[in-house]
């Protein structure tokens, strides 16, 4: 891949250039599989941690990087300069930012590019004719609390000059030693004092502090995503982990394997999804109780008070971003449902389910219109996966272009794949 040390923006030059015909996708369609009359073409590649990202209305690229094994994150500006679809112009910026850099949020708002990282919220304003923001950015919220897990943070604009941010919560189940066998659970669990909900904040409004912030909702356990739609905002959390290490008389492998769902919420002001308490039970397709609570498995107990899910997934698969599609270049049916990228398990005994991009229908109603669909497969390829080591490739973002096609972004070496359809 083609790597400009100097910006053809210093010219003014913004606009993508045109194609003289749509961008062909490659044969293989990138190494991975999609629905018939989809194809694919890789984008760009060897780009580092990439997480979530955004396109511009010119067709931009803007992606969030992860900071990881001593690499700083940041982020990365793409633009094709000769309209055949590939990002031959990349320009890394973001020094000085908080957190060694490290972001998963990204979002294009009124003229400004936000960033959500662990600790803190910024933005950078951006330019008419640049690629990439001259200023430094600006600190929209700060203060989150710096404990590492489950720290990713997403954003999302809705229609009302307001944005939300999830906080995850720094636990597998609110214990009192964390991932300890037989530790009991804290019960009232302090964690969702800050942690475990979507908070609302101002867009216009600088500086800010969590407590500034409005909690939409609570009861969630780590949900690196949001995303704004049928006018209310969404997210697809990680249930919890290690059902079967930490509770052995009640949980076998394929319990653990199996049980504890990823689910889709629909997060209306008041509600409360449940954890740490209970968890949602792929299989029995209800809530149940946690172990660290008094749970066998079987038992629902307090769960009823809960508010149920949107949609469930199956278990340990990972999800890491959520983007509902509004294009027009994908059949109807696509439209206003929601791609989720799911990033692959660590947790299951035996071999692990690789990560893929998934295409949950949602009707005008905001609720699930039917079961979800495997859209992209295949990025670890057919090898067996053992540990988090085998991966080759993990999809961690999804981004809809101007003209309606779709972007996925991998975390493991920084490949962009652009999926079309063809019809």
């Amino acid at each position: 891949m083609l790597k400009l040390t100097v910006s053809i923006f210093a010219l003014g030059l913004s606009a993508a250039a045109p194609a003289s015909a749509a961008p062909a996708c490659a044969p293989d369609n990138g190494g991975i599989t999609l629905p018939k009359g989809f194809c694919a073409m890789v984008a760009a590649e060897n780009l580092g941690y990439a997480r979530h990202a955004v396109a511009a209305p010119n067709g931009d690229l803007y992606v969030a990087v992860r900071a990881s094994g001593g690499k700083p994150g940041g982020l990365l500006a793409l633009h094709d300069s000769k309209g055949d679809g590939h990002f031959d112009v990349q320009q890394k910026f973001g020094n000085g930012l908080a957190d060694n850099g490290s972001a998963t949020g990204i979002a294009l708002h009124e003229g400004y590019l936000y960033v959500a990282q662990p600790t803190q919220v910024v933005r950078y304003k951006m330019t008419p004719g640049q690629l990439v923001p001259q200023g430094q950015p600006e600190i929209v919220v700060s203060g989150f609390d710096s404990a590492r897990e489950h720290a990713d943070k997403g954003i999302a604009f809705d229609d009302k000059g307001n944005f939300y941010v999830n906080v995850g919560s720094p636990s597998n189940a609110c214990q009192v030693r964390d991932r300890l066998k037989d530790s009991p659970g804290q019960d009232p669990c302090p964690l969702l004092e800050k942690h475990g909900g979507i908070w609302k904040f101002s867009a216009a409004k600088l500086n800010q502090k969590q407590e500034d912030g409005t909690r939409i909702v609570t009861g969630l356990r780590q949900e690196p995503d949001v995303a704004w739609a049928h006018g209310a905002i969404y997210t697809v959390m990680n249930n919890r982990d290690q059902i079967d290490v930490l509770y052995p008389e009640h949980f076998s492998a394929e319990d653990n394997n199996d049980g504890p769902a990823e689910v889709m919420v629909r997060a209306e002001q008041g509600a409360d999804f449940g954890w740490p308490y209970c968890y949602f039970d792929y299989r029995q397709q209800k809530l149940l109780l946690s172990p660290e609570y008094g749970g066998d498995g079987k038992e629902a107990a307090r769960c009823s008070k809960f508010t149920l899910p949107t949609a469930s997934f199956p278990a340990h698969w990972a999800p890491v971003d959520v983007k509902f599609y509004a294009g027009k270049q994908f059949p109807a049916s696509y439209r206003g449902g929601a791609f989720i990228a799911f990033h692959g398990s660590w947790n299951r005994s035996g071999e692990q389910r690789p990560g893929a991009v998934v295409f949950q229908p949602i009707g005008n109603d905001g609720k699930a219109s039917g079961k979800f669909e495997v859209f992209a497969d295949k990025f670890a390829g057919s090898a067996p996966i053992k540990t988090q080591n085998d991966y080759p490739a993990r999809p961690d973002g999804v981004a809809v272009a101007p003209d309606g096609s779709l972007y996925i972004t991998d975390s493991q070496t920084g490949k962009i794949w652009r999926v079309f359809y063809r019809g």
